[in-house]
């Protein structure tokens, strides 16, 4: 499974926000409680750089077909831009703005030495052979080549790519320039400088935020129920971990629709099922579930922790009045609209904000650059240590910040990291 595989997720929920638009929203929100000057506010929110190019790929056919790619640098005082590279057909450069904005602050908020990049290919990957596959990917790496760098900008697997597309991107930049260079990359494969741990990282993480919000919240996980949304690569490992922490899970969904079982799904033997199809469909006939009428009703069940691990904009001021759950786990990049969030916190809901909460992807895709930059290699139970410490402290370092300034989760993420990415702005200066 991909880092984000778009086909085991669900669609967007039709909503009227953009993805950038609701991003500085909730910087706004953190910006007034610090008492930005216009000053910072200028030099840490907006891109400071937008690449847009048109990729010529020759197909399988003899004929050329022309890609448009993006890459967005957010921010970079803190250290080289971060983020993965997405193929979908529904990319565009509103969304990959949105996702380099908020990989500035999700690594400044779990204190980790990146900015804030994201790729992106307008392209439905399952369209392509392997061969077209890999020509696009290589022409986008060596049209962007002089962005990318170890010190300069890392990318990573998202939606639609995977360990072999960084393969083919790391061995490109690795081509031009005469050395093998892992560390141009992170979510590589094992066998070329990737991390113990890496696959289920982001789902990790979340779980290690997920273990300090229920203690602060008084819940015991073996007693909770819980609902999953989007069964990619997060979600599936999300319900996983959360199924062997007793925890009962009572509905799935994915882009062929929602399952549930109120007395428990028996999430192994859906991952026996996945080894064999594609996505859910079908796995009601083999799992004791039954299939909803409406996938949506699955954020709005009953259940302790709900986990939207889909995309942006599933839950709106639509529905927000309508979600029961205790704790929401947000898997996705920002699953919540701003106006949601304000209903959210109306009615008691305790949100572990998606720069907090999936940002153990990068937490271990920074150890995995570490470990390229040394060319020494830990044990999972290392990575699993140091995964375990970054992302529990960074949630009560979030918390006491929420405590500190009366505001909700998601506001104290952003105080936090706008904190850090402006003192190492006003550090830096201006170079002129």
């Amino acid at each position: 499974m991909t880092t984000e595989q778009k086909i085991n997720d669900v669609k967007f929920h039709d909503s009227p926000v953009s993805a950038f638009e609701n991003a500085l929203k909730q910087f706004d929100a953190a910006a007034k409680a610090l008492n930005l000057t216009p000053n910072q506010i200028a030099v840490i929110k907006e891109p400071r750089r937008i690449t847009e190019v048109q990729l010529p790929v020759r197909m399988d056919d003899g004929s050329v077909q022309v890609f448009k790619g993006y890459r967005v640098q957010h921010n970079i005082a803190r250290g080289p831009a971060k983020g993965g590279v997405r193929f979908h057909q529904d990319v565009n450069l509103d969304e990959v703005k949105a996702l380099a904005f908020w990989m500035t602050y999700k690594c400044a908020t779990t204190n980790v030495p990146f900015g804030g990049g994201k790729g992106g290919i307008i392209v439905d990957p399952t369209k392509l052979s392997k061969g077209e596959l890999e020509r696009l990917a290589r022409r986008y790496f060596a049209e962007l080549i002089d962005l990318f760098g170890p010190d300069k900008d890392v990318p990573a697997p998202d939606v639609g790519t995977n360990p072999e597309v960084m393969s083919w991107f790391m061995d490109t930049y690795s081509m031009h320039h005469g050395e093998f260079t892992p560390a141009v990359i992170t979510g590589k494969p094992i066998e070329l400088g990737g991390s113990a741990g890496r696959t289920e990282a982001t789902a990790q993480g979340l779980m290690y935020c997920v273990y300090e919000a229920v203690k602060h919240l008084n819940l015991d996980l073996k007693k909770c129920s819980a609902a999953v949304q989007g069964f990619g690569n997060v979600g599936s490992y999300s319900a996983k971990l959360l199924y062997n922490e007793g925890t009962k899970i009572v509905a799935i969904s994915d882009v062929t629709g929602a399952y549930q079982n109120d007395k428990g799904i028996d999430i192994p033997a859906v991952f026996n099922y996945l080894k064999d199809h594609k996505t859910l469909n079908g796995a009601e006939k083999v799992v004791s579930m039954t299939k909803m009428s409406d996938p949506m009703a699955l954020l709005e069940l009953p259940v302790d922790i709900l986990v939207p691990a889909a995309l942006e904009n599933q839950i709106t001021p639509k529905n927000a009045a309508k979600i029961k759950a205790k704790l929401i786990a947000e898997g996705a990049n920002g699953p919540i609209t701003t106006e949601a969030d304000k209903v959210l916190d109306k009615n008691g809901t305790f949100v572990i904000p998606d720069i907090l909460c999936n940002a153990g992807g990068v937490t271990c895709s920074y150890l995995e650059w570490v470990q390229n930059r040394m060319g020494y290699y830990w044990t999972n139970e290392r990575i699993q240590e140091d995964l375990s410490r970054i992302m529990r402290s960074s949630f009560n370092a979030v918390l006491e910040t929420s405590k500190q300034y009366k505001v909700n989760m998601r506001i104290a993420a952003f105080i936090v990291a706008i904190q850090r990415v402006t003192k190492a702005s006003e550090m830096r200066g201006l170079y002129a």
